[in-house]
Formats: C-alpha cells, structure tokens, sequence
C-alpha cells in the first residue's frame, strides 16, 4: 500500500478489528499510516447473510475514503 500511496494510487486496507493493535504496529515500524475500515471481528465463522451486511455496512466508508471524503 505505501508503495501504491507514493505513485499516487488510492488505496486502503478492510481489516477486522481483532488486527488494530497489529495495524498500528506495523504502521509505526514502517513509518505509513494506511486507511483502514475496521469491521466486526470474527470473519470467519459468519453466514452469508452476515458477511453481506457486514460488506454492506463498509461499502460507503471504503468508497468515500477511495473518493478523498474521508
């Protein structure tokens, strides 16, 4: 990401919030503070119906980071 951040290119990471205390480590070592959407933690063990509301919930603020409305 911080490679496609320095040519310019929009990025952002979808991460469950189980992962914020790693995030805000490897940000820190890197010296690159990604965007990143935060969703419910677990992942895995959710229905489809749940994983689509889930989707459904991070869509407008992936699209309005990726759009610069952050």
């Amino acid at each position: 990401m911080n490679a496609l951040d320095q040519l310019g290119v929009p990025g952002l990471m979808v991460a469950t919030t189980e992962f914020k205390p790693a995030a805000a480590a490897q940000s820190k070592s890197l010296g690159f503070e990604p965007e990143i959407i935060w969703v419910e933690h677990p992942i895995q063990n959710r229905s489809k119906d749940e994983l689509q509301e889930i989707a459904y919930n991070a869509f407008t603020p992936i699209f309005k980071t990726l759009r610069g409305n952050v």
